[in-house]
């Protein structure tokens, strides 16, 4: 999974299958050729670190697969006999060796275009966080008041806005709430008041976000109101539908949410 700053790097290796069944990889492909260098399983297990059982168990398998032998022992005689590769087995290692040059280059072809997908996936990682909050908001932790129990941080979130919020100070350490830390804010609708006109007004909360009315949805008993923010955000509050028809609340009319730091949860990426 990649970090913020970071940026993917595809990687991949080929494996030959016959009905299923492994035939062989970049390991099997070098214990081959190393039989065809060495003329010798023992020397070619010896370089390739293997066991002699574990070599030959490995040929056999691909002796079994392959349908015909790859690897054919040899007769003695002055040079004491020995093992090499038999024409389909040499075919195989060239062949192999052809596909995974190929492969390679296909591979770094994409992991050249993955450098240009990093943002968007990083983006995806965010959009796959499942909460019940209806709001949540990326940003950037610019400020960490320390206290005693509890620590206020202020995200910069889109838009040139901030979001405060208090959590504990063990949260803050264990979530490792530092500036530059990537954080979400995370807001139930339920928690935010919508206000109209606050003009002059002086409010507790900490938290005032200002925008313009941009849907509003009345159910049976409670209206939603989604308010449009600046930079392309959104932000979604709950109200009483008497308190909806009190404020006038309509699709084009400037709002504000506001809502206290103590109801913003914090959450980080994993």
């Amino acid at each position: 999974m990649a970090a913020d700053g970071e940026h993917i790097e595809l990687k991949g290796a080929i494996w030959m299958t016959v009905g299923g069944s492994n035939l062989g990889g970049p390991g099997r492909i070098e214990l081959l050729a190393r039989i065809a260098d060495c003329g010798s399983i023992t020397q070619a297990a010896k370089a390739m670190k293997m066991s002699y059982k574990a070599a030959w168990d490995a040929v056999d398998a691909m002796n079994n697969l392959a349908g015909e032998p790859l690897v054919e022992r040899l007769a003695g005689g002055k040079g004491g006999g020995g093992t090499r590769l038999t024409s389909r087995g040499e075919q195989l290692v060239e062949n192999f060796r052809l596909i995974e040059r190929e492969h390679r280059r296909f591979v770094e072809s994409l992991s050249r275009q993955a450098e240009s997908i990093t943002e968007d996936y990083l983006l995806i990682r965010r959009m796959s966080m499942k909460t019940s909050a209806r709001n949540q908001f990326m940003g950037t932790v610019s400020r960490v008041h320390r206290g005693a129990v509890n620590d206020e941080i202020e995200l910069d979130v889109a838009g040139g806005l901030e979001i405060v919020a208090i959590v504990t100070r063990e949260s803050s350490d264990s979530l490792g709430l530092q500036p530059g830390a990537e954080a979400f804010a995370l807001v139930k609708s339920s928690s935010i008041i919508i206000v109209t006109d606050d003009q002059g007004a002086r409010f507790s909360a900490r938290n005032r976000l200002r925008g313009t009315i941009a849907r509003v949805h009345p159910g049976a008993v409670n209206t939603e109101v989604v308010i449009e923010l600046p930079g392309g955000g959104s932000v979604a509050a709950i109200v009483t539908n008497e308190s909806s028809e009190a404020l006038g609340l309509a699709a084009g009319k400037p709002a504000s949410a506001i809502f206290k730091a103590s109801s913003v949860i914090v959450a980080v990426p994993t």
